[in-house]
């Protein structure tokens, strides 16, 4: 069994038993119950194949209700890090979640900005309406270059605070949590954060997925979701989405496996004896 496999396996009992206080967006028992084992059948995933850094993508609306091709909404950075446990009693080892989230962190209804955030990975998987979860992992090299980025000022540099849910990857003017791991990937990759440079490189290296919506989407999308700002296409609506960012890595070897995982109820997280 590998370091990680162990460390994570001694801090199930801990994780799984986190209050259901905490839980403020659980619906109930069983969506907490659910989401807690999935996090941990991702985890132990993500520790079986070694991983120190996994980019993570959830389906936050029903695939019924998404556009042609897009099955994950957000995306977020999973890294296996020291953690304490909730109470501040305990250290152990386990993945912790950075990702980008609409809105403003006091809690104002500013739909049109976002703060970076870090997460439990249950409170990655509780918002799922899929228990789907689409993950690459990054080839060695990459994830000690995406480590050095977020352990410097630069990951925080590379935030935009002007966010639209469809926000296009080869323009600067916003941003969306998808579009904020390509930026620190390619960060990582070109060593610079100015963003206008970033914006030229992916230009030439990366192709965002086609979102295709009809007039009327395009007319009366900003009035239904006020996320929805349409300023940075010309035309063609172009966003980065887990299959492009897939392509992406893959094309160029910066990735070490693709997959996409699904919540097995049948599967038992053991917890260690003392």
């Amino acid at each position: 069994m590998t370091s990680i496999l162990r460390a994570l396996a001694c801090a199930c009992a801990m994780l799984l038993a986190a209050p259901a206080a905490v839980l403020a967006d659980a619906t109930g028992p069983e969506a907490i119950a659910r989401a807690a084992a999935f996090s941990k059948q991702i985890e132990l995933a993500l520790a079986e194949r070694g991983a120190r850094v996994a980019i993570v993508f959830r389906a936050g609306r029903d695939r019924d209700d998404l556009p042609d091709g897009i099955r994950y909404t957000h995306g977020g950075f999973w890294v296996y890090q020291p953690l304490q446990s909730l109470d501040g009693s305990d250290m152990f080892y386990g993945y912790a979640v950075y990702h980008l989230y609409a809105g403003d962190p006091s809690g104002a209804n500013d739909p049109r900005s976002s703060f970076l955030a870090q997460d439990f990975p249950i409170d990655f998987t509780l918002p799922m309406h899929e228990m789907e979860a689409g993950v690459i992992i990054p080839s060695p090299a990459l994830q000690r270059r995406i480590l050095s980025v977020m352990a410097s000022e630069n990951y925080q540099a590379l935030h935009h605070e002007n966010y639209s849910l469809l926000s296009n990857p080869h323009d600067a003017e916003y941003q969306n949590s998808n579009e904020f791991m390509l930026d620190v990937i390619a960060s990582a990759l070109w060593e610079t954060t100015d963003r206008e440079q970033l914006k030229v490189n992916l230009a030439a290296h990366f192709e965002p997925a086609r979102v295709r919506l009809n007039v009327f989407e395009r007319l009366f999308g900003p009035l239904v979701d006020r996320r929805v700002e349409f300023g940075d296409h010309d035309g063609r609506v172009f966003t980065t989405t887990f299959g492009s960012m897939a392509r992406f890595l893959e094309g160029n070897e910066y990735a070490l496996e693709v997959l996409e995982l699904r919540y097995d109820p049948d599967q038992v997280i053991e917890t260690p004896e003392d």
